[in-house]
């Protein structure tokens, strides 16, 4: 009845931890923005990472977040889902892990920036070192090229 951990959610204990972040963006407009942060990662049994971020914007507002990270042994894949307190929609991911095992790619489906209609979105998890990983943003264009629109140093605390 209860499931176990397996060597994928092993993976996922590397982020375990607290952590400090410089997100830089440049949207598709071309406004750039940036922002720090801290980041808090815990384990829910072994099962499940949930990590809650917060800092303040450019424009002085603050904002937080929770992430939440998992691996389905039965669609054989990672899973998981974004939140955020400056937007209003639910990000679900799904993802598999490169084969040198350092990079976590999410797919998820939400919506442009220009507000209509929807795209598709990759965020991606780096494992730099013990200490260091990298957090990219990507959008799906028209023409199908994935176009960065934010990257993010993460530092353990």
């Amino acid at each position: 009845m209860f499931a176990k951990p397996q060597q994928e959610h092993l993976w996922l204990d590397r982020l375990v931890g607290n952590w400090a972040f410089e997100h830089h963006c440049e949207m598709p407009d071309g406004t750039k923005s940036a922002t720090e942060g801290k980041m808090v990662c815990r384990s829910l049994s072994g099962m499940w990472l949930i990590c809650e971020s917060s800092g303040i914007s450019d424009d002085g507002q603050p904002w937080s977040s929770i992430m939440t990270l998992g691996f389905d042994v039965k669609q054989n894949r990672y899973v998981g889902s974004f939140i955020g307190s400056m937007m209003s929609n639910l990000w679900l991911y799904q993802g598999d892990l490169d084969d040198a095992g350092k990079r976590l790619p999410l797919q998820s489906i939400g919506p442009t920036f220009a507000g209509t209609g929807t795209c598709k979105y990759r965020d991606t998890i780096e494992i730099i070192d013990a200490d260091n990983w990298l957090f990219t943003s990507e959008l799906q264009n028209e023409a199908g090229e994935w176009v960065k629109f934010m990257d993010g140093p993460h530092r353990r605390a």
